[in-house]
């Protein structure tokens, strides 16, 4: 008998954890208001205190910019981070440490699968805004900005696994934790004004996250006069290198939960 190779198990395992989310999206269509009219909003509110202060135009396009990429970011949280903590509680969590696959197939499977509500999310942001508001993007540069973007999701993917790890084996102070640092995140990506703001000190710690390198390099391309934090060239190596750095710690991660959960039994069977 013919046994599937891993690389099939792991695509197959991917399309199968994406297609439940994928399909659930159109069957209940009540996400369209709270997961896209409602961001949007939020996005506008703070469009219109620049336009108060009467800050330059590209100033817009920072709030539109930061309210497409937030999206994703929501996404890596509550899609990635957070799974396997309520995956545990619900009693699937046994399924998958049994399962003869990997976390990680999982864990991107689930993703992919919210992708599309993140995607929908920051295209109705980005038009619906840029449109109302007149905000212009230089389109000479788009195609990096656009690669750029792809690498800075890649690399918040990979952040996500490592969270997933963390919160699964940290539980709950890991989510309070995370709960605590929501809105300072936010800060320190710089989702609403330019990162060089924040100084070296700050800006550099913020930099651990792949949002602020990412948001300041796209600004960079399509907005022409973005205050530069570090050159354009440094922030793609340093996204690359995130990207490989956090793949890394996940699969370490990752097969140590593997590890606990079928030997110990540590993590999945909860103390009474």
């Amino acid at each position: 008998m013919n046994h599937p190779s891993a690389i099939r198990i792991f695509f197959k395992t991917i399309v199968a954890r994406a297609y439940p989310r994928f399909v659930g999206s159109h069957r209940n269509l009540t996400w369209l208001v709270t997961e896209t009219l409602l961001p949007l909003i939020g996005t506008i509110a703070m469009i219109y205190v620049y336009r108060a202060l009467h800050a330059p135009a590209r100033y817009l396009g920072f709030v539109v910019l930061g309210g497409v990429l937030l999206a994703f970011w929501q996404n890596v949280i509550w899609s990635m981070a957070t799974q396997f903590f309520w995956d545990r509680g619900g009693g699937n969590l046994e399924l998958f440490a049994m399962a003869p696959t990997s976390l990680a197939a999982i864990l991107l499977g689930m993703a992919l699968g919210g992708v599309y509500m993140s995607l929908t999310r920051s295209a109705a942001v980005l038009l619906v805004a840029s449109t109302l508001f007149g905000i212009g993007y230089s389109t000479a540069s788009l195609l990096p900005a656009l690669g750029i973007f792809v690498l800075t999701v890649c690399a918040l993917y990979c952040l996500g696994m490592v969270l997933a790890s963390l919160f699964l084996f940290y539980q709950r102070e890991a989510w309070q934790l995370a709960d605590a640092l929501q809105e300072p995140i936010y800060f320190l990506s710089g989702f609403y004004f330019p990162v060089r703001s924040l100084g070296a000190v700050v800006g550099g710690l913020g930099s651990l996250i792949p949002l602020t390198l990412g948001l300041d390099a796209i600004r960079q391309l399509v907005l022409p006069g973005t205050p530069q934090f570090v050159p354009l060239a440094w922030e793609v190596v340093a996204i690359v290198v995130q990207i490989v750095a956090y793949g890394v710690l996940s699969q370490v991660s990752l097969r140590y939960l593997e590890l606990q959960s079928r030997q110990d039994a540590r993590l999945i069977l909860r103390s009474t």
